[in-house]
């Protein structure tokens, strides 16, 4: 289908721009949403008769976006969660907790405008963008976390996830040295004490 755009989506075009899409995405979203019009005759005179008016609203719109932007950009929400030792979160961190947080920051931001192709599933600092009009995108971080401690870790650039797997490798190194350090002096085929004291308890 043949539309007319009557502001700028990214990967179509621009206000005014006649572009060619598929009917389902024009008919359940571009139509309903007075993104776009049908191309024809009677919807081009409408837009040329309207062109001035819309192109100066949305010059508006973007200016208002873009003082918002500027507060928007940056922002940091703190979200504490449970997760697994390997930071997989139990649950996900969605749209709907990126616009609370923000909102509690007192940045007037809905649904819509959150951009998340996939929900939150580990622990970590994540970008999140925030498409405030559509030619006005910022970025925003998500610092998911387990406690504020760790949260505030991230925050200072700490890796806690790459941390958490650098802990448990160098317990288990610590946990062989151990091991090798029990068994040293022993002559081949000896068992060590702790073995054989083992043994005993089992067969007593």
């Amino acid at each position: 289908m043949d539309i007319i755009l009557l502001e700028r989506i990214e990967k179509l075009g621009s206000i005014g721009d006649v572009v060619t899409v598929k009917d389902g995405y024009a008919r359940n979203f571009l139509l309903p949403q007075k993104k776009a019009l049908r191309a024809n005759d009677a919807n081009k005179k409408v837009f040329e008769a309207n062109r001035e008016r819309l192109e100066k609203e949305n010059a508006e719109k973007r200016a208002e976006a873009e003082k918002l932007g500027e507060k928007v950009a940056g922002a940091e929400i703190v979200l504490i969660r449970a997760s697994s030792n390997a930071g997989q979160l139990y649950g996900s961190v969605s749209v709907r907790d990126i616009v609370v947080g923000l909102n509690e920051q007192g940045h007037a931001v809905d649904k819509k405008q959150v951009v998340m192709g996939h929900p939150i599933k580990t622990i970590g600092m994540h970008d999140v963008t925030v498409a405030l009009h559509p030619e006005v995108h910022v970025t925003v971080k998500a610092n998911v976390a387990r406690s504020d401690d760790e949260a505030e870790l991230q925050s200072q650039g700490v890796d806690v996830l790459a941390q958490i797997f650098e802990d448990e490798q160098r317990e288990i190194e610590e946990a062989a040295a151990d091991t090798r350090i029990d068994n040293a002096g022993l002559e081949p085929g000896e068992i060590p004490a702790d073995l054989l004291e083992d043994r005993a308890e089992d067969e007593a």
